[in-house]
């Protein structure tokens, strides 16, 4: 399974009208709503915001008042075919005055997605957890070495201290091992290491 490290950006133009296309990493509806919410605040006044998403076995599509099917399926149809997964596909398009008809609208959907692919570094998934450390202030040194390298998303300082993290199946494990008080959350997609 595969999805994208990163933001990607591509635009094309046909018959004036702009396409831009934006690809992201995504896990929730809430963080697709995000994505969508910063294409919006960053591309104003776009006539169309169309999209898809992949997230676990979810496929989802919008037209945005498009044609049906002439810009959310395209979209769609690349993240399929290029196996993309915890992914979601925006492209913005800025109306340029010329009609481009049911087959143009595909095709400019498509191109501008695919090149946001071409532009974007994919990397491989593996199945992970979602975890929350609950350890001592004396502990912390320790912790902050075990976890050197890791993205924390959380961190909380009370009578005791909580990180969550993403972490590999093989990573929690070691936390067992080396007695790590430590819950898992929920399962999750992380980026494989090479």
């Amino acid at each position: 399974m595969k999805s994208v490290l990163e933001k990607s950006i591509s635009e094309i133009e046909e018959k004036k009208s702009r396409f831009i296309g934006l690809l992201c990493r995504v896990s929730s509806k809430d963080e697709v709503k995000a994505f969508l919410m910063e294409c919006k605040k960053e591309y104003p006044k776009a006539t169309h915001y169309c999209y898809a998403y992949i997230i676990e076995q979810e496929e989802f599509c919008s037209d945005d008042k498009e044609p049906s099917k002439t810009a959310g399926f395209p979209i769609l149809n690349v993240l399929k075919q290029k196996d993309l997964h915890e992914v979601c596909g925006v492209v913005v398009r800025y109306f340029g005055g010329i009609k481009l008809g049911t087959g143009g609208l595909v095709r400019a959907y498509t191109k501008a997605i695919q090149e946001a692919v071409q532009k974007a570094k994919i990397v491989d998934l593996e199945k992970g957890y979602i975890v929350r450390l609950h350890f001592s202030y004396e502990e912390q040194n320790k912790i902050d070495y075990l976890l050197k390298g890791k993205e924390i998303t959380s961190k909380k300082f009370d009578t005791t201290i909580t990180y969550e993290l993403k972490v590999s199946i093989e990573e929690e494990t070691l936390f067992k091992e080396k007695g790590v008080n430590h819950e898992i959350i929920s399962s999750c997609w992380i980026t494989k290491k090479e």
